[in-house]
């Protein structure tokens, strides 16, 4: 018997030439079935200084943005600091470390992977990506980043529609946002 396991979605942030941008797919997959087209994995927090994107279970992710935003209120919105509380928190409690979801974050300086593992990464060249279809979404806008002058905004569009050509878990109904 299948189990109904919920696919990732394609979640791609990056900080490009003083901007920031993060984007997602609408894909929301139960075992082998599309249940959605058009969710919504972005969200702005913290005044919109910081944007987030999600991957994994959305009842989790939900639950983990709300800590993430009491982290960024309790610290003034520094990221970093809010990011390695949270990690520790989802570690160490009981009821948070059995969440599966992923978070990439961003703000104007920083930006970063945070897992339910414990991890806060930064990737050396200010791009993230989770969920199914982030490695191919990665590829791209690390090539895009290198070979192009287009925006963050319109790299992180490239991004996705190159990781829907080929992830079966990802749609073309993009949700972007840029600081």
């Amino acid at each position: 018997m299948e189990k109904n396991t919920i696919h990732g979605t394609t979640i791609i942030g990056i900080r490009h030439n003083g901007k920031v941008a993060i984007g997602g797919d609408g894909q929301v997959t139960l075992g082998s079935t599309v249940m959605k087209q058009r969710s919504n994995k972005i969200r702005r927090l913290y005044n919109n200084s910081v944007i987030v994107g999600f991957a994994g279970s959305a009842a989790d992710a939900f639950s983990l943005l709300e800590r993430f935003e009491e982290k960024l209120e309790q610290y003034q919105g520094q990221l970093v600091r809010s990011a390695v509380e949270l990690a520790k928190l989802w570690r160490t409690d009981k009821y948070l470390r059995q969440l599966e979801a992923l978070l990439a974050v961003l703000d104007k300086e920083h930006a970063l992977i945070i897992s339910g593992t414990g991890d806060v990464i930064e990737p050396d060249d200010g791009i993230v990506a989770v969920g199914s279809g982030g490695s191919y979404a990665l590829a791209a806008a690390r090539t895009l980043m290198k070979h192009t002058s287009l925006s963050a905004k319109e790299i992180v569009h490239e991004s996705l529609t190159a990781a829907s050509d080929i992830c079966i878990y990802t749609n073309k109904n993009f949700t972007i946002e840029e600081l």
